[in-house]
């Protein structure tokens, strides 16, 4: 089986590839970047964006399975760049799969798809996508994924995936942010204390192969999607906290009201819009709803239909974290 990951230079998409060949898998990444070490991977990688209808094409051709991680996961830009990238994109990995006859889709999306503004507190699956979302992200994600769920069928299954805050040795995404955050002074912690839940790399990665491994037509967990985490929630400050100190800084013990803090946010933003300013603002109320609301999910079904279970506590990968830091200072 030859096993195409788009996305393969991000956090997930390069650790699934390690996953695959591992496993003895033919591989093959689809990436924007150029990122040399892929190939010494022994990775057959093109170079190519999937908003590029033919570059997906020619990267689908050949294979039996298809991991889609490849998104734009920024906080802040024009819709139309996120569309072009989560949706658009997604819709042309969907029709390459159907012209050379994929027969697997495995779809990384997040949990962010059902999150409007308020808190998500032990849902399942069937939580709704809400009428609303508070950025550009997660409503291209949402859009995505029912297409990819849509798409399941008789000749191409799909799942995807949401996996959420995904950590660990590796993180080129929100761990640095976190830390250049902190560096800056810019972290607070908002309002009271919420729950949430996280994932460590290692368990997104096997939620992920246990899809492949179990998909198909007709399959319990075809057209589905899954919620996968490591099922202990736990106080949002502890977990930026256990980011920071593994990265050799000090907690954050500043607090602001959630009021407060959704009032700069807005200012923000509207500031950030007449002025055309491209750069992330500093504060943004999709941000302020992460930090200030409780987002923890029920994973009882990744457990029964993925054969999921997170087999890395959280303290044994925050230590590793911690290990890994060391030998590649942030």
């Amino acid at each position: 089986m030859t096993v195409l990951v788009t996305g393969g230079g991000g956090f997930i998409g390069k650790s699934i590839l390690r996953a695959l060949l591992d496993r003895g898998q033919r591989v093959r990444s689809l990436c924007r970047g150029d990122y040399p070490w892929l190939r010494e991977w022994g990775v057959d990688v093109h170079r190519g964006d999937v908003a590029d209808a033919d570059a997906v094409s020619r990267a689908v051709a050949g294979c039996e399975a298809v991991f889609h991680t490849a998104a734009r996961v920024d906080i802040w830009g024009p819709y139309e760049a996120f569309y072009a990238t989560n949706t658009l994109g997604t819709r042309h990995v969907i029709e390459a799969c159907r012209a050379h006859g994929v027969a697997k889709l495995i779809y990384t999306s997040t949990p962010s798809v059902v999150h409007g503004g308020d808190a998500v507190s032990g849902v399942d699956e069937s939580a709704p996508y809400p009428d609303h979302f508070e950025a550009h992200y997660p409503a291209t994600k949402a859009l995505a994924e029912r297409e990819v769920l849509a798409a399941n069928g008789p000749e191409l299954a799909t799942v995807a995936i949401r996996p959420h805050l995904v950590w660990g040795p590796g993180d080129s995404s929100m761990m640095p942010r976190v830390v250049a955050k902190a560096r800056a002074g810019r972290v607070r912690m908002i309002g009271a204390p919420q729950k949430i839940d996280t994932v460590y790399i290692d368990n997104a990665v096997d939620a992920h192969l246990g899809a492949l491994d179990r998909l198909e037509p007709g399959a319990a967990l075809a057209g589905r999607a899954y919620f996968v985490t490591q099922g202990e929630p736990l106080e949002g400050p502890a977990f930026i906290n256990d980011l920071l100190g593994a990265a050799g800084l000090p907690p954050v013990t500043k607090t602001i009201s959630v009021a407060k803090a959704r009032a700069a946010a807005t200012v923000i933003e509207g500031l950030w819009r007449l002025l055309g300013i491209k750069a992330e603002p500093p504060l943004t109320r999709f941000v302020v709803s992460q930090l200030s609301t409780a987002h923890w999910y029920d994973i009882s079904a990744a457990r029964r239909d993925l054969g999921y279970a997170p087999k890395v506590s959280y303290d044994e990968g925050m230590e590793r974290l911690r290990t890994w830091v060391r030998e590649h200072p942030i």
